[in-house]
């Protein structure tokens, strides 16, 4: 009987240590050491090449960041949260160096945001200034790093949309820049787990043979599109280098924004309906405009259907005018391609 009493008290004292929480355990220093190296810096540089800004980022990224919520539409990975991409790989740090001089000291740049997630570095023109992204735990906000000062400060509050990229576009004067910014008015997303569908989800087909590649993290359901479309709708605000915002444009499903080389025209290009179950956003009905520097509308130069299948080889496209950008050496001239020859725009 006392063996059975032992053996019990025995079993008890391993369960109760194998029900406490641990935690994450790191290993010893010298495995460690070896696995966690400090990465080597990555390298910007402005276009006269007199300065060389310095990048740090960490080796790993942390089990909050790995714990984030993470939606998949249209080909897309958006944190909903924080409105980015789920997937960024952020910058932590920044340091600079001058090069066409004898200080070979390596400057910090001060002012930077305590536990900073640096993204979507965009030199102003004039090359004095780099805007940024800085992503907190509730959104993503505006940054400004001057670097003849070697400083930085905040310009917005966490209302970036930065879930379709391009976020930060300059205006020619260095002075602003055109931001994609969360709409006042903004859509609830729908929670798909515990949603309850109003509806079966029904997909024709015409009959028509054709090819398409296989695409990962499309929209499924009536949900997705509604998801898509709230997490892609941003309106596109004026933003001084002094913080001050006025809306520029009206809110809708931005994708793109280019200004032409001398700064009088600006293309912005946004997609529409009907969504597609089958390709990702990027081949969903697009517009491109071209609006003058005030926002006004000048012309629309392409407008493209959308996009559920292509002829048959790697190389094949759709018809119509196609891969559209203003010429570098020209003021405000557009080039493009179509199906037989290139053109030339404006």
């Amino acid at each position: 009987m006392k063996k059975l009493f032992l053996l019990f008290l025995s079993f008890l004292s391993i369960n109760m240590v194998a029900q406490q929480d641990q935690g994450y355990q790191q290993p010893s220093k010298p495995i460690l050491d070896l696995v966690d190296i400090e990465l080597a810096p990555g390298v910007r540089m402005d276009e006269d090449k007199t300065y060389m800004m310095l990048t740090y980022r960490n080796q790993y990224k942390t089990i909050a960041e790995l714990s984030e919520p993470e939606m998949r539409l249209g080909g897309l990975r958006i944190n909903p949260k924080t409105n980015i991409g789920s997937r960024t790989n952020y910058i932590n740090n920044l340091k600079m160096k001058h090069l066409n001089t004898k200080d070979d000291r390596v400057i910090q740049i001060e002012g930077l945001p305590e536990n900073a997630r640096l993204a979507n570095f965009a030199y102003s023109p004039d090359q004095s200034k780099i805007a940024c992204t800085n992503t907190i735990e509730d959104g993503v906000e505006l940054w400004l790093v001057d670097i003849l000062n070697a400083s930085a400060r905040k310009l917005t509050d966490a209302t970036i949309n930065a879930n379709t990229r391009d976020v930060i576009n300059w205006i020619e004067d260095s002075k602003s820049m055109l931001v994609k910014m969360l709409p006042e008015e903004r859509g609830t997303l729908i929670d798909v787990a515990s949603a309850i569908p109003d509806g079966p989800t029904i997909s024709v087909s015409d009959g028509k043979k054709a090819q398409n590649r296989t695409y990962q993290d499309l929209l499924q359901n009536k949900q997705d599109e509604h998801n898509f479309e709230v997490l892609a709708t941003s309106t596109i605000a004026k933003v001084s280098i002094d913080g001050q915002v006025e809306n520029w444009l009206e809110a809708d499903m931005y994708t793109s924004i280019s200004f032409s080389p001398d700064g009088s025209y600006v293309m912005v290009s946004k997609v529409g309906k009907p969504f597609s179950y089958l390709v990702p956003y990027r081949r969903f009905p697009s517009t491109s405009i071209i609006y003058d520097k005030d926002g006004n509308a000048v012309e629309t130069v392409l407008d493209v259907p959308l996009i559920e299948d292509l002829p048959k080889g790697f190389m094949a496209a759709r018809k119509g005018r196609r891969s559209m950008r203003w010429r570098a050496d020209k003021p405000s001239s557009l080039v493009l391609l179509s199906l037989w020859m290139a053109e030339t725009l404006m």
